[in-house]
């Protein structure tokens, strides 16, 4: 019986990659994934036997991968982050369930988008926050926005995924919108661009100027909440500590 594993690799460099997802692909007979993914790990393992396929190709990938393992080879389905955070660990079980297929499955997590990019802005996720991705590919879009309704009521700090794309290009301006009805349009808002890869860059707006800000597939925004501020240029979410405690106290 072979071994498929579903190995989250994290935003892209080698250094955020777990010492497991590492040995896992260095051992894996066949490294499978998207176009993409399989490129920006080629060039940390580039003696290893690739299989990639395009955009939307996700269940013949998996699929294939799951074969594959049946045949009894080691197999390493990658995503990019975690696996098992908007990754392919689902669609993996769901598969090798469906063909019945006598394959172990081991779940590898990996540095997820939301934290990459909340390190490079500062402790944006210090207090209860919420990742809402905006792609109606899977999610009817009236659902998308009951869910950033409701995280709007609750005061939580909204992680958005897949933020923008020339087919939904206004879905940024629209979420914000909602968000100001419960919350300041002075409120704190982030964006980080390739998140802990070479092109990586960053952004600190408010929420009532974010749809001006640079947005795309590649970018993760985060909307603070009520009590998200920013200094020295790092967006800050207190967890509560100051209030329990007091700064004064501590030497």
């Amino acid at each position: 019986m072979g071994k498929l594993y579903a190995v989250g690799f994290g935003p892209g460099g080698y250094e955020h990659m777990t010492a497991k997802a590492i040995d896992v692909i260095k051992n894996a007979d066949i490294v499978t994934g998207y176009t993409t993914y399989v490129e920006m790990l080629r060039k940390f393992f580039p003696e290893k036997e690739y299989v990639a396929t395009p955009m939307t190709k996700e269940m013949d990938r998996c699929r294939m991968a799951v074969d594959l393992a049946a045949e009894g080879k080691t197999v390493a389905m990658v995503s990019s982050g975690d696996s098992g955070i908007y990754g392919m660990a689902g669609i993996l079980l769901e598969i090798a369930n469906e063909k019945k297929a006598d394959v172990e499955i081991e779940t590898v997590p990996g540095v997820t988008a939301a934290s990459a990019a909340a390190s490079i802005l500062g402790a944006p996720l210090m207090h209860d926050f919420t990742i809402i991705s905006l792609s109606d590919l899977m999610t009817p879009y009236s659902l998308i926005m009951k869910r950033v309704d409701c995280a709007g009521q609750g005061d939580f700090i909204v992680c958005l995924y897949n933020p923008k794309s020339k087919k939904r290009a206004d879905y940024v301006e629209k979420a914000a919108e909602i968000l100001m009805k419960y919350r300041d349009g002075k409120t704190p808002v982030g964006v980080v661009r390739h998140a802990g890869r070479e092109e990586e860059s960053s952004y600190i707006t408010t929420l009532d100027a974010v749809k001006d800000a640079p947005i795309d597939m590649f970018s993760i925004v985060i909307v603070g909440n009520s009590n998200t501020y920013v200094r020295d240029g790092k967006m800050i979410t207190p967890r509560g500590y100051e209030d329990k405690y007091g700064f004064a106290n501590v030497e």
